[in-house]
């Protein structure tokens, strides 16, 4: 008994050690320093061929569909494994990005690679092309010569940062973006010098003496990839000389340099051809601009005799290095100072020389500029916590929240654009009917700058955190419709009373002020700014008065249409009649016919749009216009007090807005003409306006023909918007746009609806984009020029790329703009007319950057009156005596 227990301890301890033995064994897979992807594989593996654990891809990326290449396409390259059989498409967004988080964290050289082989994987013949990021930064690029090409692009990279994004960006008509393999290496630093606002891009690396396949990891420690000779020919007038390795020896530890070249690159070498004695290379990118470096590398492939004597000088570039002598088992590694665009040198023997020189392998990198900013790290990490928490799968929540600007996060505004030196913090981040699920999350306390959040209509449950108190920028908070419960922060509270606060937490039926809480089958509700006793009141007898003014219009009959059936804005014709002094007073006319002007029984003044029988629009749209118009109320949309639907007679009325439209005032040259800060704070109402529709509605509105004429402006200038005949509810289960029929106005309209006939926010944000060209031009959308017209885009472009603010400012405002605020405002249009509507910013995003327009403008002007009355101090100083 006692061996038979003995037997079963000794087999448990066994089983034990080869767990453990296993375990070491699958750690030692998983190379260290390594990130190894295969794009589109269904499971993890470990590569016999490569000798590296490769992951599927699956964690890294959040969008994408497995696909595998057409089976006579493979490439049976032992160098690449099983790295080229699959890939990963990207059908969906507009940025695709892979989040890479080494071990090592930040402030280390990665060596990054991205692999891409079509192999008509899609059965379409059809090689996409795409560009490929790293960051906020645009690397390359990619498009394939042909369906068995295999592109590489690689970077030596000084991370800044704990994670790396790696973004693949559709962007235009070049196909769908894909990607086969993505890999990450730890580099030593000293290996290569790479400064923190920039990278390499590995241009060649090539083992000069070798021309079969590559060489790379276990050979290479940090898996870089020598080519053969025969697959990147640069060497002029050289032919191979392989080493003896039987009898040579090769000291690693030699290399001073620490580049831990593969011992097998230093085995094999070229040198001169026949009857030649200079080894040479030329090598030009294509980038006039860029900075290249070489690294050469030599070692000594065969043993020196006495007498014998390998002596060589190298010219790079019109430098002059050496004269080196290679001896025994000693490697050797010439760095280049930088060059512009191209790279030539010359490997020459000296004249006491007795062997030719030799070149075992080389590098050429170019210098790639990252400079640009990205967003607040800490902004980062907390969308990244947030996103993580409530499992928010947003197709575009990848790769940096904010920048660049084109590519933001849906619901985010942030403080600054991708042209700015400052680092962007997020500053408005609505959630609003996002499904998020329990408490609120720590990770909200981390965006410092905020300003704007709503939480609304989620199931949100647990406490109202007391940290909100504590964020310095909030002024404003939505939680109403969640499943709080508690007492809200007595700190929330006083901001709110004090007006520097925005709160409402209506629809949380166990949340409240005071403690304790009392259960109530009512809602407790606080206004968005808590009021007092008798700002209540004086609301609630407005309501009373208002409902009476409108009982007093109300009449007994409309026709057409359940929504006509709400009398309480229904006018008869006979009180048109008497409103408009029997049509006396015609002030403008548009699509849907004439416009008068008339007076209700208390004077106010109103604007009577009526329905002519020749009128283009018709009654759908005066249906339209009249359902927008009862659901929405912003003070930046003209006001309608009412309508006629009474047989064939159709009329819409309107608070008049006295001051025409903002068409008129840029195109009329006898007008005041509208200051440059006017001219902001026009275009601020005006998105106002859009976001509000875009935003703030539910289900959202788009307007469909936004235009400068459908801009009314008010005796102190302040826009609204009007004319919602062509406007559309975006109702269908998406909520992302309407397919319709073209409409809108030439010049305003995208260009790509005429074709599609697809409606979204972004074409209303196209159309913005045009208006604030004519307000920042003070030109017509179609400008003459010379002998031909184009359109306000094309000469607005054609005189940013001379870098001419000047020209393009309205001459007008005579030299009053600050040119700072002027290039700004001339990006924000650039970016709403972008070619590719899902590069259009968000309106809400749009009127963010034309605040921060207007109160840069109003520091300037402040600046510029200070420097005036010192100077006016100055003059008003007395004379020396």
């Amino acid at each position: 008994m006692n061996g038979a227990k003995t037997l079963v301890l000794l087999t448990e301890i066994w089983i034990y050690f080869v767990l453990l033995s296993t375990m070491a064994k699958m750690s030692n897979m998983e190379n260290s320093g390594f990130i190894s992807i295969d794009c589109g594989v269904d499971a993890d593996y470990f590569d016999e061929d490569t000798g590296i654990y490769f992951k599927s891809d699956s964690e890294f990326v959040s969008n994408g569909k497995n696909q595998n290449l057409q089976p006579q396409l493979r490439t049976s390259n032992p160098s690449f494994g099983k790295q080229l059989i699959t890939l990963r498409s990207f059908e969906e967004g507009t940025r695709n990005c892979y989040t890479l988080k080494p071990e090592q964290g930040s402030h280390n050289n990665y060596l990054i690679r991205a692999s891409f082989m079509y192999g008509n994987y899609d059965g379409k013949n059809q090689i996409p092309s795409f560009d490929l990021y790293l960051g906020v930064n645009y690397w390359a690029k990619v498009a394939l010569a042909d369906e068995e090409s295999l592109n590489m692009y690689e970077n030596l990279h000084f991370s800044s940062s704990d994670t790396i994004d790696v973004c693949l960006i559709n962007a235009g008509n070049g196909g769908v973006p894909f990607i086969s393999a993505l890999e990450l290496r730890l580099v030593n630093s000293s290996s290569y010098i790479v400064q923190s606002f920039s990278s390499l891009e590995t241009l060649a690396r090539v083992d000069a003496g070798y021309n079969i396949f590559s060489c790379r990891y276990k050979d290479d420690p940090y898996d870089r990839q020598w080519w053969p000779t025969d697959f990147l020919s640069l060497l002029k007038n050289s032919q191979n000389a392989n080493a003896n390795s039987s009898t040579l020896n090769i000291d690693m530890q030699e290399d001073n340099d620490n580049n831990k070249v593969p011992v097998d690159v230093f085995r094999t070498a070229a040198m001169p051809g026949t009857n030649q004695s200079s080894l040479s290379c030329s090598y030009a990118d294509g980038y006039p601009w860029r900075n290249l470096y070489v690294n050469l590398y030599f070692s000594e492939i065969e043993k020196i005799l006495p007498g014998q004597r390998r002596k060589f000088t190298i010219t790079i570039n019109g430098d002059d290095y050496g004269p080196f002598t290679l001896e025994n088992s000693k490697p050797l590694t010439i760095r280049s100072n930088k060059s512009r665009g191209a790279v030539n040198f010359s490997i020459n023997p000296t004249e006491d020389s007795t062997l030719p020189p030799i070149l075992n392998a080389f590098e050429i990198l170019q210098e790639l500029n990252l400079s640009s900013p990205t967003t607040n790290q800490a902004d980062v990490a907390a969308m990244t916590d947030i996103k993580r928490i409530y499992k928010i799968n947003k197709i575009d929540w990848q790769g940096d929240p904010c920048l660049p600007s084109m590519y933001i996060w849906t619901g985010l505004s942030c403080s600054s654009n991708d042209n700015s030196t400052e680092l962007s913090k997020i500053i408005s981040l609505n959630l609003s009917s996002s499904s998020l699920r329990g408490g609120i999350a720590s990770a909200f306390s981390n965006l410092r700058a905020m300003q704007n959040l709503d939480l609304s209509f989620n199931d949100l449950t647990g406490a109202v955190p007391e940290f909100f108190g504590q964020l310095p920028n909030l002024s404003l908070l939505y939680l109403n419709g969640n499943k709080l419960s508690g007492v809200i922060p007595q700190l929330l509270v006083e901001k709110a009373k004090t007006g520097h606060l925005q709160l409402s937490f209506d629809g949380n039926p166990k949340l409240c002020l005071t403690a304790p809480c009392k259960k109530s089958k009512k809602n407790l509700m606080l206004p968005i700014v808590v009021s007092t006793i008798s700002i209540l009141a004086f609301i609630l007898l407005s309501i009373t008065i208002i409902t009476w003014i409108m009982k007093k219009h109300r009449v007994t009959k409309c026709k057409k249409g359940s929504l006509l059936n709400s009398k309480n804005h229904s006018f008869t014709y006979s009180e048109i009649i008497s409103i408009t002094n029997n049509f006396r007073d015609e002030i403008g006319e548009g699509g849907f016919g004439k416009v008068y002007l008339g007076n209700l029984n208390d004077d106010t003044q109103v604007a009577i749009k009526l329905l002519s029988a020749s009128s283009k629009q018709g009654y759908k749209e005066f249906l339209a216009e009249v359902e927008v118009l009862l659901v929405v109320h912003h003070r930046s949309l003209v006001s309608l007090r009412g309508y006629c639907n009474e047989e064939e007679i159709m009329a819409l009325v309107y608070d008049y807005v006295e001051n025409g439209n903002l068409q008129q005032h840029l195109s009329d040259s006898r007008a005041n003409v509208i200051s440059w800060k006017k001219r902001l704070q026009i275009a601020i109402d005006a998105a106002h306006g859009l976001e509000y529709l875009h935003n703030g509605c539910k289900p959202p509105i788009i307007h469909r023909d936004f235009k400068s004429s459908n801009i009314l402006l008010t005796r102190d200038l302040q826009a609204k918007l009007s004319d919602f005949g062509l406007s559309r509810a975006l109702t269908s289960l998406k909520g992302t746009h309407v397919t319709t029929q073209p409409a809108g106005t030439l010049g305003y309209l995208d260009p790509s609806c005429h074709a599609s006939g697809i409606f979204n926010k972004k074409t209303d944000t196209y159309s913005f984009g045009v208006v604030l060209l004519e307000l920042i031009t003070g030109q017509p959308i179609i400008i003459p020029v010379e002998e031909y017209h184009c359109h306000i885009i094309q000469w607005t472009h054609s005189l940013i790329e001379r870098g001419d603010i000047k020209r393009i400012v309205d001459p007008k405002l005579q030299g009053e703009v600050n040119l700072n605020t002027a290039w700004k405002s001339v990006e924000i249009a650039i970016s709403c007319v972008a070619p590719n509507a899902t590069q259009r910013p968000d309106m809400s995003y749009v009127l963010a950057e034309l605040k921060e327009s207007l109160s840069l403008e109003m520091t300037s002007e402040e600046d510029r009156s200070m420097t005036m009355s010192l100077n006016q101090q100055d003059l008003s100083l007395p004379s020396a005596r």
